[in-house]
């Protein structure tokens, strides 16, 4: 039975977030309810997300049973010591339930893991600099994201390390 993935976000809407700077990650938590029919049985199977494996693309992981929350919430966060662009992903494992002609929910032996979208993101170094205020600044271009290629992916993190919240 298809379990879908689920919806992955991580740091800001733009792509793009400043080195050093939170990265807030959070899973939209939702169990999942898929309804058959066995010899002429209804019977539905439920899937139960129980722990989130994210992958920040630079060597560092986080394993957690928790989904984490939205900004400003800093529940489930990582930082890019490099600049570059990074893939981070989210595996999620499910349990299951079933229940037949409405009955008790009854457990599934075993769990299923799943795999969300990649959430690419481009870590910058910002540096301050004089510029001529006489200039405008197009705000509807984005200057910060260069393109994607085998120059501009983010570095390792040499002091990566695999965290449990």
């Amino acid at each position: 039975m298809p379990v879908k993935p689920l919806v992955a976000s991580a740091g800001p809407e733009r792509g793009w977030l400043p080195v050093k700077m939170v990265n807030v990650l959070y899973a939209e938590q939702q169990t999942q309810t898929l309804p058959m029919e066995l010899l002429g049985t209804p019977v539905e199977v439920r899937a139960v997300p129980v722990l989130y494996e994210w992958d920040l693309g630079d060597g560092n992981t986080i394993s957690t049973t928790n989904p984490g929350d939205p900004y400003p919430a800093e529940t489930i966060s990582g930082t890019y010591s490099g600049e570059g662009w990074y893939d981070v992903t989210l595996m999620t494992t499910f349990s299951g339930q079933f229940s037949v002609a409405g009955g008790p929910w009854q457990d599934i032996d075993g769990t299923i893991e799943v795999a969300s979208d990649p959430i690419p993101l481009y870590s910058k170094s910002l540096e301050s600099r004089l510029v001529n205020g006489d200039i405008p600044v197009d705000e509807d271009e984005d200057p910060w994201i260069p393109e994607r290629t085998a120059a501009t992916e983010g570095p390792r993190d040499p002091e990566a390390t695999h965290r449990e919240i």
